[in-house]
């Protein structure tokens, strides 16, 4: 299990890309549309007064129900562990043990 901390923080990270990405995709699409190297300037000062996490380049996959980083299959939000465990006592659907 991942510290409660950490994934709070990957919590409260979500919440800002989800409440600010309207707005820096509009500010990005008017950066690639300004020709004036000044205009593109002043843009990308607007975009750098965002906050730093919501940018959606730092969002990082946590599994669900640990929260463990590493080892995450994106198909079902779980890391390695969790899935065969679920996988092993049946409780995924159409996930099944293989065997030759």
């Amino acid at each position: 299990m991942a510290k409660k901390s950490l994934i709070e923080r990957e919590k409260k990270r979500r919440k800002l890309v989800t409440k600010f990405l309207k707005s820096r995709l509009e500010l990005k699409e008017k950066i690639t549309q300004v020709e004036s190297l000044d205009e593109k300037i002043f843009l990308q000062s607007q975009l750098q007064k965002y906050p730093r996490n919501s940018s959606k380049v730092r969002l990082h996959n946590r599994c669900w129900l640990t929260g463990r980083p590493k080892g995450f299959y994106r198909d079902f939000g779980l890391s390695r562990h969790v899935f065969r465990e679920l996988a092993n006592e049946g409780l995924l659907p159409g996930v099944t043990r293989s065997s030759w």
